[in-house]
């Protein structure tokens, strides 16, 4: 019998630093302050240094990350947000939480990222602000997208929930827009031990209000007062010290992830297409994302092999029932819907095991 290819090996991410998360707990137990320990304050001074950034905000979720930062931008009722619809719906679903409309536009047919000439034709007089979503691992075209929201006068916010670490001509995402949200869930690069999430930014009037608005809209200076409505998205102690225990191990585990991605490069059959790189980018690769016109025999076949797998995504957003009030026609996204395949990578994987993969798809060619 085959050995288990895992498509995530989060349990043995962790193993790595087994020592340093028990550590972790046992000095949260020990301090007691489960919400707003010390451990919060560090990591997100941490963060923000590592992002290359002013402030870091840790709060409960990607999604809130998101949606705090367009609320704190007051982005709300009326208001239109550009949304490529190859994402997590996650990303649509914060706009539309903030009271905002998506408007969903293409991607590029080679990365899969927001095309930014869609966006550009996309703005209108209600337009407030562009989503873009770093996916897959790799930053959006920067300087393109940037352009479109300066001669816009739009908000450029970044969905980075998979993009830690990844550069785009040399920038760290989370230093090159409005702000930025991430998500810390435990399959991404940078993983907690439950949901968690910050937003990120070089404006610290936003990095402000959004630490208002996730900790109940209370006064800076006395929690008694509360001068705005806000929520309950805050980052707990325990997860900011497992996301600190794992920070200075995720360029290396990057570096693991792009040798695997050249092993597949190198490995897979002339059927299988990796999404393209720009070559401006330094992708942290969090997904392994091929193109292929046999992808439910692929599927069958990694199956009958051990072999773990994903689709991201095969409903595009502006297809799914939930926005269905908001539907366009966007060829490109929809076509990529039907043949993206997402393969293992994590940086627990050997060569050795990319070569098995590969030589499992070699069996299903057309």
């Amino acid at each position: 019998m085959n050995d288990l290819i895992r498509f995530l090996d989060v349990a043995g991410v962790n193993s790595d630093v087994r020592e340093e998360l028990d550590i972790a707990w046992k000095s949260v137990l020990q301090h007691g302050r489960f919400v707003g320990g010390p451990e919060v304050e560090l990591f997100e001074e941490q963060f923000a240094s590592y992002c290359e950034a002013s402030a870091c905000v840790g709060v409960g979720n990607g999604t809130d990350a998101l949606q705090l930062i367009l609320t704190a931008l007051s982005i709300g009722a009326g208001d239109e947000v550009i949304v490529p619809a190859n994402t997590f719906a996650a990303t649509a679903e914060a706009v539309c939480s903030a009271g905002a409309r998506p408007r969903f536009v293409d991607v590029d047919p080679g990365t899969l990222l927001i095309d930014p000439a869609a966006a550009d034709a996309a703005v209108n007089s209600r337009t407030a602000a562009i989503v873009g979503v770093h996916l897959f691992g790799q930053m959006i075209d920067v300087p393109r997208v940037a352009a479109v929201a300066r001669r816009h006068g739009l908000a450029l916010l970044e969905d980075a929930a998979q993009a830690h670490g990844a550069r785009y001509a040399g920038h760290r995402a989370g230093s090159v827009g409005t702000a930025a949200a991430f998500s810390f869930y435990p399959g991404k690069n940078l993983g907690a031990l439950g949901d968690a999430g910050a937003v990120v930014t070089q404006d610290r009037s936003i990095a402000d209000r959004v630490r208002r608005l996730g900790n109940h809209g209370c006064s800076p200076t006395n929690r008694h007062v509360h001068r705005e409505r806000g929520r309950n998205s805050r980052l707990d102690s325990i997860q900011a010290a497992a996301l600190s225990a794992k920070l200075p191990k995720l360029d290396d585990e990057n570096r693991r992830r792009s040798a695997l991605m050249e092993a597949y490069a190198a490995l897979l059959p002339s059927s299988y297409v990796p999404v393209a790189v720009s070559p401006a980018a330094q992708s942290a690769h969090h997904l392994a994302v091929v193109r292929t016109a046999q992808r439910e025999r692929a599927v069958s076949a990694l199956n009958s092999a051990a072999i773990g797998w994903g689709v991201h995504y095969p409903v595009p957003c502006h297809l799914q029932p939930a926005f269905s009030a908001f539907r366009e026609r966007l060829p490109t996204v929809e076509t990529a819907a039907r043949q993206i395949l997402s393969l293992p990578i994590s940086p627990t994987l050997g060569e050795a095991d990319v070569a098995r993969i590969c030589d499992v798809l070699r069996g299903v060619t057309s």
